[in-house]
């Protein structure tokens, strides 16, 4: 009996520390804020003392990709190992591992790690069907947004709201903070420009967390049949909307830097034109040039096939010549709080093919100028020459209207 004793309160000590250890890493109970923590910012996803409650004895679904994260561990890996019952994962554009291209359709899987069964909504369906809700007591969204229109993952959310609506299940929204959050800028969409990369009547930079646009959603009726969700929704903590946020996980493949996502807002918009802006390159969103440039920018940059990334970009192969944004200090669109409208005014400038200049000859999912803007106006705009000041006269008073309406539903100062 002594010689047993001795291994046995060993393993007890061991159990006992895992269970401290675990409920510390997954910050099972609150912890006492001190000055330092009041500072840091804390996800939705991080914040499980909040939502493990609401998932006990549920069949638990989630719309998810790799910036669902808590830490450096996936959230769908951490409920599992919590004893949550995950019984499958939906994937958005570029899916749920984030390893396909933008645009790129992609394919229901079984996750490799998990066994758990992925549904794909960029691919044959962009919302699960009635079928997929049959064993699914309740949704969690969770997906890291930049701020801007034509980012997809809102509109995936909108879909989302629809499908629990109508088969009764609460959606469960872990906010996260947008990094663009500071910026509200832009035309509102006109709805004839509605599309995949636009569904709603907010401007370019919307100034909103998921979790505010998913308010807005319910409140402005902008859901099909202006049916309403039923939210529950884990705030993050310690944050404002003008804090300065550097994502821990790149949010899609061609979003691989902080600089791309905070120039994102500025420089997506040449998606409608027939400039490439670093596709096919290991910089995109920060580097913009053509090959009819050449002898008025000496910067130049070379588009390959990536794959994963952009396996047809715009002029690959071809040496463009244009503007280098890498090293630009991001800080002055902040201190501006603008998109910067004046690169695609000054190439449009220089570019020496003018008809040819908003021919994007991109996929239907990029689409025109028109769609990306969100108006008619803007192409004629700057072919007229019109000044930034003019330019920006034209969205009013849409754009005040809507910076009025937002306020309803923020969740954050």
């Amino acid at each position: 009996m002594g010689y047993n004793a001795k291994p046995l309160n060993i393993m007890r000590i061991q159990s006992f520390l895992l269970i401290i250890s675990t409920a510390i890493l997954f910050s099972a109970v609150p912890v006492p804020e001190n000055e330092t923590q009041k500072k840091k910012i804390v996800t939705g996803a991080e914040q499980l003392n909040q939502y493990l409650p609401w998932l006990k004895g549920k069949r638990v679904a989630l719309l998810a990709n790799p910036t669902t994260i808590i830490g450096k561990t996936h959230l769908v890996d951490s409920l599992i190992s919590l004893g949550v019952n995950v019984v499958k994962v939906f994937g958005p554009e570029h899916g749920f591992r984030g390893n396909a291209s933008a645009g790129a359709k992609v394919e229901d899987e079984t996750d490799a790690k998990t066994g758990i069964p992925i549904i794909s909504l960029y691919g044959k369906k962009n919302k699960p069907s009635k079928e997929d809700m049959a064993d699914v007591d309740i949704m969690i969204y969770d997906l890291q947004d930049v701020g801007v229109r034509f980012y997809t993952n809102i509109n995936a959310l909108a879909r989302l709201m629809e499908v629990c609506q109508e088969n009764g299940k609460t959606l469960i929204i872990l906010d996260r903070p947008n990094p663009n959050g500071y910026l509200i800028d832009g035309p509102i969409l006109d709805m004839q420009f509605k599309s995949g990369i636009g569904m709603f009547p907010i401007p370019m930079a919307h100034g909103l967390t998921v979790a505010e646009f998913a308010q807005m959603a319910n409140g402005e009726g902008w859901l099909t049949n202006k049916v309403k969700c039923d939210l529950k929704i884990v705030k993050v903590a310690n944050y404002t909307h003008d804090m300065a946020y550097t994502l821990p996980v790149s949010p899609s493949p061609n979003l691989n830097t902080q600089q791309a996502v905070l120039l994102y807002p500025s420089t997506c918009m040449f998606e409608g034109t027939y400039l490439n802006l670093g596709r096919g390159t290991y910089f995109p969103f920060t580097v913009l040039g053509s090959p009819e440039l050449k002898g008025i920018y000496d910067f130049s940059f070379t588009p390959v096939s990536i794959k994963g990334m952009a396996e047809t970009p715009l002029h690959m192969d071809q040496v463009c010549y244009g503007i280098d944004l890498r090293q630009y200090d991001v800080s002055k669109l902040r201190e501006s709080g603008q998109i910067n409208f004046q690169w695609i005014m000054e190439l449009y400038k220089a570019y020496p093919f003018k008809e040819k200049f908003f021919d994007s000859k991109l996929s239907k999912e990029m689409g025109s100028i028109e769609k990306l803007i969100g108006v008619a106006s803007f192409r004629q705009q700057l072919m007229d020459g019109k000044s930034e000041a003019e330019i920006r006269a034209s969205w009013e008073p849409g754009l005040s209207n809507y910076k009025t309406m937002r306020k309803k539903y923020l969740l954050y100062k």
